[in-house]
């Protein structure tokens, strides 16, 4: 019995050690709770010290900046300014308006583009574009481009491309101070940048969102794309994941655009991305892209049918997404099926932005080698608008391919022409442009390589008064996209950010 109770004794005793072991873990961790929480108030103080002194810094060298010019500054974030692109067709005629409207205020241009001067990058745009500027814009020519490029993240682009974009942002901001600050080109974590640090006044223009909920859907579902490749798809682990990431991403990327005070997206399809994404519809409007109708309504309009060849052209930048692979392996299946008699060829006119884009037409040239129709497809790399013009005027079809287009200018510039268009059967194409206008119809849509091949055999083979009729709605239908209602809708758009320079 004696021996029954000690053992009790010496349980109880166990048990009371434990608790006694606890309670001092408890007192120990209730003493560093209060030096931690200091220590953690002490840290957001000095950071948000630095924070208020950076803004002081940034603040006075833009009060002293104003003082010395006597004007105020609207600034423009492009860092690729010179590539010719839809793009930078918006950011021409948007300086142009705004110059145009408000003679008393500067403007400046943030870009990343090296070895050209000013004068080049404007002479540039009034080659390309047909645009001329009433007075000239003062660059700020940054030198870390190459952190916003893609090549630079293999992995996780997205987010490392903007994580560099806040980088690139900050140079830009401490090389100049605007007192408005307009992200043209889609990077929308230097917002926050420019508002809270600089103080500024910010607004974008949204051509694309940088993701988007049809990448989501894309990643849930497993499809394959340029931009979801088939490791990824495969494997149920790697595309959750890839999910997650895509959802994080997301949730930062609205949070950066919820700060914008103006916000301009260039179709239907991107306001509804930039709405469920931004969450900030009282301050977001549609403006559509300006294209240049005016430099194309001219070309004469009359039937086709005695063409000893009919020229498919293709207008857009060489970029993976283009999906420029898609129109050559549709082409070669129309000149296989040799149902059409006249004989074919296919234009590819676009820009390069860099060497990989360069790369990307050497792939290109050496597929069409090894499908054998190297003869019937030509390449037209960063042409002038004079030569687009007249390839253009020849052409019969004008083919557009890349799925999600935001908007396409190119397929307006084709319709403007008078050409028969082709676009991809989703974004700005199917929503905007190639719609029905006054009853009548004014283009084709397709969305595979079959279904290419099969619209162009159609096309070839309606009538040529057919096709005139046809031809003649798409450009009357392209009013609505002239450079004329851009300037109208973009002033309009951004009177009340421009009038924060008046306080």
């Amino acid at each position: 019995m004696m021996m029954m109770l000690n053992f009790s004794s010496v349980k109880m005793s166990g048990h009371d050690q434990l608790a006694h072991c606890l309670c001092e873990l408890t007192r120990l961790l209730w003493k560093l709770l209060l030096p931690l929480l200091l220590v953690c108030v002490l840290l957001i103080a000095v950071l948000v010290l630095l924070v208020l002194v950076v803004r002081l810094w940034l603040q006075s060298n833009r009060n002293a900046r104003r003082a010395a010019d006597g004007r105020p500054t609207v600034a423009f974030f492009h860092p690729y300014c010179n590539a010719g692109g839809g793009g930078e067709r918006v950011l021409w005629c948007a300086v142009r308006a705004l110059q145009n409207r408000y003679p008393d205020v500067n403007f400046v241009v943030y870009t990343g583009d090296q070895g050209v001067t000013g004068e080049q990058i404007l002479d540039g745009a009034r080659r390309r574009f047909n645009i001329a500027l009433p007075r000239p814009v003062h660059f700020v020519f940054l030198r870390h481009r190459l952190l916003v490029e893609p090549s630079l993240f293999p992995h996780f682009t997205l987010l490392g491309q903007s994580m560099g974009s806040v980088f690139l942002g900050w140079e830009a901001l401490t090389e100049f101070v605007p007192d408005i600050y307009i992200d043209s080109m889609g990077y929308a974590f230097t917002l926050p940048l420019f508002r809270y640090l600089g103080g500024c006044s910010v607004g974008s223009y949204v051509h694309y969102p940088t993701i988007s909920t049809d990448m989501l859907t894309v990643v849930r579902e497993r499809n394959p794309r340029f931009n979801n490749p088939d490791l990824v798809t495969n494997s149920l682990f790697l595309s959750a994941f890839k999910l997650l990431y895509y959802c994080l991403f997301a949730l930062l990327y609205g949070m950066a655009g919820s700060c914008c005070d103006l916000v301009m997206v260039n179709s239907s399809w991107t306001l509804d991305h930039i709405l469920s994404l931004w969450r900030a519809p009282n301050r977001t409007s549609v403006v559509y892209p300006p294209c240049d109708v005016s430099g194309f309504v001219d070309i004469p309009l009359e039937e086709d049918g005695a063409k000893k060849c009919h020229p498919i052209v293709s207008i857009g930048q060489f970029r993976p997404e283009k999906d420029h692979r898609l129109q050559i392996k549709a082409f070669k299946k129309v000149l296989d099926r040799r149902i059409v008699d006249t004989p074919l060829k296919l234009v590819l006119i676009g820009g390069c932005r860099n060497q990989e884009d360069e790369d990307r037409v050497l792939m290109l040239r050496g597929m069409c080698h090894e499908l054998d129709i190297s003869d019937q497809v030509e390449f037209k790399v960063n042409v002038s608008f004079e030569e687009l013009k007249t390839e253009l005027e020849k052409a019969t079809i004008g083919l557009h391919t890349m799925w999600n287009e935001h908007f396409g200018i190119g397929v307006v510039e084709c319709m403007a022409a008078g050409k028969v268009v082709l676009a991809h059967k989703s974004g700005g194409p199917k929503l905007d442009i190639v719609v029905p206008f006054e009853g009548g119809q004014t283009g084709y849509l397709a969305d595979d390589e079959d279904s290419y091949a099969e619209a162009i055999e159609r096309i070839l083979a309606l009538p040529s008064s057919t096709r005139l009729q046809l031809r003649l709605n798409a450009r009357h239908s392209v009013s609505r996209f002239s450079d004329q209602e851009f300037e109208a809708c973009f002033l309009a758009a951004v009177e009340p950010l421009m009038g924060t320079l008046e306080r």
